[in-house]
């Protein structure tokens, strides 16, 4: 039992290290590129800055937890890990959201893509999809607080929003309700939006060339890739752990929690990195300047 405690402890860390190497490279070659200061590269950078926000939530405490064979979470503690995994999650569907905006202006406004999608005007969108989640998640925060607790035991390795209101000893039906409203604008409200701006790209591609098509379709798969992975999790996370959580065993609601704030983190940067060229480029150009620098160093 202890050498398995010390497994997942090993798998915790690497899988932190791998989500901080893969993010902060992303991140860095997009400061550092001129050539990636672009909005799409923006987005990407900020959805990776989102990745490290999540996991550094998570997967410190959860490894310090199991090499020192702790169950065991403050009160205050445990709010603090549903405020930042509760944001994480929304920001993390607020900047998809976001970026299906910018591959519509790219795609069906080529010409006003300048124009529109400014510098500014990229700031705004990237500060309007974490100040909607702050909100929304803020004002959860602040009906859960005022809850008094009648038990202690949470049914998961992290702490959520819906598994500290259940252990209430009052009426819970507003918090229930207003977390409905939160989970359906991320869950159907964002996705309607998605899925509006890629109803308009079809549109134009359809009436377009072969060529044109084909280069739509190389920029956004990456962009799809992400929502599929993301927007898939989320669902079955919800699904499960408010409505049918008796369907599933404990172990495989325990991969689907893990999964749905490791998983995106870690494929991100990877999606991006290895399905967009000139992000692909920049980031080897990178890694292959650093090399030469190391090698004439060490002559």
């Amino acid at each position: 039992m202890t050498s398995m405690r010390y497994l997942y402890s090993f798998a915790a860390f690497l899988a932190y290290l791998l989500v901080i190497f893969f993010n902060c490279s992303v991140i860095m070659n997009v400061l550092l590129h001129k050539a990636l200061q672009e909005p799409m590269y923006i987005f990407v950078a900020m959805l990776c800055f989102n990745g490290i926000y999540g996991t550094t939530a998570f997967l410190p405490y959860l490894m310090f937890n199991l090499m020192n064979n702790l169950k065991t979470i403050t009160y205050s503690g445990c709010l603090i890990q549903v405020f930042c995994l509760h944001t994480y999650a929304g920001c993390e569907m607020t900047i998809l959201t976001v970026m299906a905006y910018d591959r519509y202006v790219c795609i069906c406004n080529p010409l006003r893509y300048n124009t529109i999608m400014t510098l500014a005007n990229v700031f705004r969108l990237v500060t309007l999809a974490w100040l909607y989640t702050i909100i929304l998640v803020g004002v959860h925060m602040v009906l859960t607080v005022r809850l008094p607790l009648c038990d202690t035991i949470i049914l998961k390795v992290y702490c959520d929003n819906w598994s500290v209101v259940r252990l209430s000893c009052i009426d819970i039906t507003f918090n229930n309700v207003y977390g409905l409203f939160i989970a359906s604008s991320f869950t159907a409200f964002m996705p309607m939006l998605i899925v509006i701006s890629y109803i308009q790209i079809l549109r134009v591609c359809k009436k377009s060339s072969k060529d044109f098509r084909a280069k739509a379709l190389q920029t956004c798969m990456p962009h799809l890739i992400s929502i599929a992975n993301f927007a898939s999790n989320l669902f079955f996370e919800l699904l499960v752990y408010r409505f049918i959580p008796e369907n599933f065993n404990y172990e495989v609601r325990t991969v689907m929690s893990v999964q749905v704030i490791v998983g995106p983190p870690l494929l991100n940067p990877l999606i991006y990195g290895l399905k967009v060229k000139k992000m692909r480029e920049k980031i080897l150009q990178t890694f292959h300047l650093k090399a030469k620098t190391k090698k004439h160093e060490n002559f």
